[in-house]
């Protein structure tokens, strides 16, 4: 579909002819995101002001055209494609960081910073920004906001919902909002803050968010234990999580993960069932107690190995292995279906039990791992699109797991959120009438469905 000359004006008036793309040549790369799926929009825009975005909402709005905001294209749902086509909007050149306030405790930043940045700009005032992704040298802060992404640090810092004061968007409608506050407390009105974290930008477009930040602690310690299965490696989870002591991550890996990045560490025996990273952090005084809890809760049935790490060194080989599995992941099988589940951390054992059940039935290779602290689990469902077989069995598979995480009382997405790839699944985890008044909510913020359509929701017949 081709640009309307109305429309294609209005945006040059808005960010400029340098800054607008509309040569599919150009816009390619813009169609997709780390989904793997794509789809070409019609023209990118960069925007570098919350005016900008502005006009270019209420341009896409009187032209009916849909406008997918996109950060850097981090996200594993395909929400940043644009499936209708129609205007891509880059928040990548509004990446200042506005203002760092020790004292308040707090940070104003633009959608485009990445979490790297933000954590950096923090670390020279002795604090962080709990969030911390596996991509943060890549990922927005936009985008982190715009699925509530997380990480391993959530288990004792919270998510972004947590760690987010107020925000600045731009509706569907083309108003512009301020939503929030730059306290720790408020009691006034709705919370629209965390309404819009998560929304994966179908209710507005943000331009800047006032995060909360955190002091670094002056300590780390981390651990590693190894159990000879599954079932041993989730009691200790339990365990963990049941005594005083918070571990500020708490990873796992199944055996079949472990089989994956054994090169990245030859310590790991093959017999190895089950892995738990374990990290504390705090003063340097309280490190010795907090080692020697975690270490008496990790300890029980199934444990055959248990190490602390001495330093940086050797805590850093430790996280390796961790940090090799999506890497090794794309290199095992042409696809993968990457879902990122939750489910109470007591229903661990049981998840990973069926799931290798499921991988039976269908011929579905699964490998598991991720924040068990927490219960959210990345469950890798493996297959090659060419074997007609495993192209066949994959979504009835995933289909099927999606069902067991509903049975156990857990839910579709952690962190990644819905975009495209768990949406037709929605109805199963939210009743009717709930989705209903989201629905409306949707239509309150966007009257003419132009923000991201197609997504998170379960496409209706109406």
């Amino acid at each position: 579909m081709s640009l309307p000359l109305g429309l294609r004006q209005a945006l040059a008036a808005a960010v400029g002819h340098e800054r607008l793309l509309t040569d599919a040549a150009d816009c390619f790369v813009y169609g997709y995101d780390n989904s793997r799926k794509h789809h070409l929009p019609d023209a990118v825009v960069f925007a570098t002001t919350e005016i900008e975005v502005q006009m270019v909402v209420r341009a896409c709005r009187q032209h009916k055209t849909s406008l997918v905001a996109r950060g850097r294209g981090t996200g594993t749902t395909g929400a940043a494609v644009p499936l209708r086509g129609g205007i891509v909007l880059s928040l990548e050149r509004m990446n200042q960081i506005v203002a760092v306030d020790p004292a308040n405790r707090l940070m104003r930043v633009e959608p485009g910073t990445t979490n790297q940045e933000v954590q950096q700009a923090a670390s020279a005032h002795g604090f962080f920004w709990p969030p911390d992704p596996t991509s943060a040298a890549y990922c927005s802060v936009g985008g982190n906001i715009a699925v509530n992404s997380a990480g391993p640090r959530a288990v004792k810092y919270g998510t972004v919902r947590e760690n987010t004061l107020g925000l600045h968007a731009v509706t569907g409608a083309g108003d512009i909002i301020r939503v929030g506050v730059s306290t720790t407390k408020g009691a006034v009105g709705y919370d629209l803050t965390r309404l819009l974290i998560g929304s994966e930008g179908t209710l507005a477009i943000i331009t800047q968010a006032t995060l909360k930040l955190t002091p670094l602690a002056s300590a780390k310690r981390t651990l590693r234990a190894v159990y000879d299965t599954m079932h041993h490696a989730a009691e200790a989870v339990s365990r963990i999580m049941a005594q005083p002591i918070t571990p500020c991550a708490l990873e796992f890996l199944d055996g079949a993960a472990i089989g994956m990045v054994r090169a990245y560490s030859q310590a790991l025996p093959e017999s190895a069932g089950a892995l738990l990273l374990i990290e504390a952090d705090g003063p340097e005084a309280a490190m010795d107690e907090a080692v020697a809890a975690l270490s008496h809760a990790a300890s029980g049935p199934g444990l055959t190995s248990l190490m602390t790490a001495n330093t940086a060194a050797e805590a850093t080989a430790l996280w390796a292995v961790r940090k090799a599995l999506s890497p090794a992941l794309r290199t095992l099988a042409p696809n993968k279906l990457n879902e990122d589940v939750v489910v109470p951390v007591s229903r661990i054992p049981e998840l990973i039990a069926r799931l290798g059940e499921l991988s039976q039935k269908f011929g579905i290779p699964i490998v598991n791992f991720g924040h068990a602290g927490n219960g959210n689990i990345h469950v890798n469902l493996l297959y090659d699109s060419q074997n007609a077989e495993q192209e066949a069995q994959a979504r009835p598979c995933l289909s099927e797991v999606f069902d067991l995480v509903l049975l156990l009382d857990g839910t579709l997405s952690g962190e990644h959120g819905v975009g495209l790839e768990k949406r037709d699944y929605v109805g199963r985890a939210i009743d009717a009438p709930t989705l209903a008044l989201m629905r409306a909510i949707k239509a309150q913020f966007d009257p003419d469905n132009i923000l991201n359509p197609d997504k998170l929701f379960p496409i209706t017949s109406s």
